[in-house]
């Protein structure tokens, strides 16, 4: 933990560096091959306006994301998820009605020069101006035993974090989609023995003033490998040398770790009953009170015994 608590100390001071083109990248050669800028983003708001444009902008109304005068710091993996994401927030900012600025911030957590090339080679096709600043995650986490993957997203949320405030920013957008959500949801159930979600935003309690956003919380993971696969574009996935999932296909699941499990689980589910996940999805807009054993809201806890046999 010592080693999270510097590394994000020194995120603090990272020098951010203006999107530069690639010289060389190796997928440039690729380029013929995809969509133009002007048919990848017509494609969200037309081909794809059921499944993506519009569960987006829902989400965005329905949870309150942006409101006039924000500076979002889009946080940029360079998987698909975080590229769709930046493409829908650019094409809001277009046509929408509330005025926000937007910032593109790419954290490096030690990629190398083949995973960094695809991530700046698509930045330039889809038309992002990114920022970007170098970190040691990997490098740090690859000495972990146990609890890899959960090092790694906190150290890269914090960098996130101070990444943005140091863009000025005072909101960052993460591009977690529906089945992370329902991912975590039986996460949290199966090993953390508690009903708990991912949320759609929330206020950061280390970073003053800054909240988090998760404008995609609506969209399925499928509809996004759509998108990808329509406008002929390649993604780095994971990335993690951990992991070694370079070369697994959109979608497919870790070869490590307890969210790969779910991910397989919830896969056989939807094979016996296609209905499944979106109920998950929906149980916890859902929850019925009266029949719950106990429930805590921070360090106080409550049972159904507090007002059991009462008027």
């Amino acid at each position: 933990m010592l080693q999270m608590q510097s590394s994000l100390e020194k995120s603090k001071n990272a020098t951010f560096k203006l999107y530069e083109n690639y010289e060389n990248s190796p997928f440039e050669k690729n380029l013929n091959e995809r969509a133009t800028l002007a048919n990848i983003e017509k494609s969200i708001i037309k081909k794809f306006r059921k499944p993506i444009w519009g569960k987006f902008v829902k989400a965005m109304k329905d949870f309150e994301m942006v409101q006039e005068g924000d500076r979002i710091c889009v946080c940029i993996s360079g998987g698909k998820d975080s590229m769709l994401l930046a493409k829908c927030l650019q094409e809001l900012q277009k046509h929408g009605t509330v005025n926000f600025e937007l910032e593109f911030l790419v954290t490096d957590p030690g990629y190398d020069k083949v995973n960094l090339g695809r991530v700046i080679d698509n930045a330039k096709l889809l038309g992002l101006d990114i920022n970007m600043f170098e970190t040691h995650i990997f490098e740090i986490v690859s000495k972990v035993e146990n609890g890899p993957c959960y090092l790694c997203a906190r150290m890269r949320r914090g960098h996130l974090y101070a990444g943005g405030q140091k863009l000025g920013c005072n909101k960052i957008a993460l591009g977690h989609h529906q089945d992370d959500v329902i991912e975590t949801i039986m996460l949290n159930l199966c090993y953390g023995s508690e009903v708990k979600t991912m949320m759609p935003k929330l206020h950061s309690t280390n970073f003053e003033g800054m909240e988090l956003i998760r404008p995609l919380y609506y969209v399925e993971e499928k509809d996004i490998i759509a998108w990808k696969n329509y406008n002929g574009l390649n993604f780095i996935n994971c990335a993690c040398p951990l992991n070694d999932t370079c070369d697994l296909d959109e979608g497919e699941a870790p070869k490590i770790g307890k969210r790969r499990e779910m991910k397989n689980l919830l896969n056989t589910i939807n094979e016996i009953n296609p209905d499944i996940k979106q109920n998950i999805f929906r149980s916890l807009e859902n929850v019925n009170m009266e029949a719950i054993v106990g429930y805590r809201t921070g360090k106080e806890r409550h049972s159904f015994m507090d007002n059991y046999d009462r008027d």
